[in-house]
């Protein structure tokens, strides 16, 4: 109950009023920067994600409402980045000096042989990869 995936179903597909019941834990519980995140990496969402961004500073039901009754019925998925590729991303940012869109892109052409010749190129040594 009151998880992250409720908010966003209701948002992108169903458009159930969650927070406008008597459970007051469903606005408690709303995550509005992490509800925007998980809409931002779509074409049709990113101007309306953007505007309640900047309105940061209103209520959580009326951020809730906004997205609920703005957004058209769509199935929307987006997968997270998993702890393992973040670090790797990190290693193919250090490694070649790029930033985080130009990591992500040469991540998804780099084989795990490849990563793992990245890491040993620049391991540190010491405790935990520490000098």
């Amino acid at each position: 109950m009151y998880e992250l995936k409720d908010y966003t179903n209701a948002i992108n597909y169903t458009k159930e009023p969650l927070l406008d019941n008597e459970d007051e834990e469903w606005t408690k519980k709303y995550p509005p920067f992490i509800v925007n995140k998980c809409l931002a990496p779509f074409p049709d969402t990113i101007l309306l994600v953007n505007e309640i961004n900047q309105l940061h500073h209103l209520d959580k039901k009326l951020q809730f409402d906004f997205l609920l009754n703005s957004l058209r019925t769509r199935k929307r998925y987006a997968p997270w980045l998993k702890a393992k590729k973040l670090k790797n991303l990190e290693y193919v940012k250090e490694y070649y000096g790029y930033n985080n869109e130009k990591a992500k892109l040469a991540l998804d052409l780099l084989d795990d042989e490849q990563i793992s010749a990245i890491k040993r190129k620049l391991y540190k040594g010491g405790k935990n990869g520490r000098s």
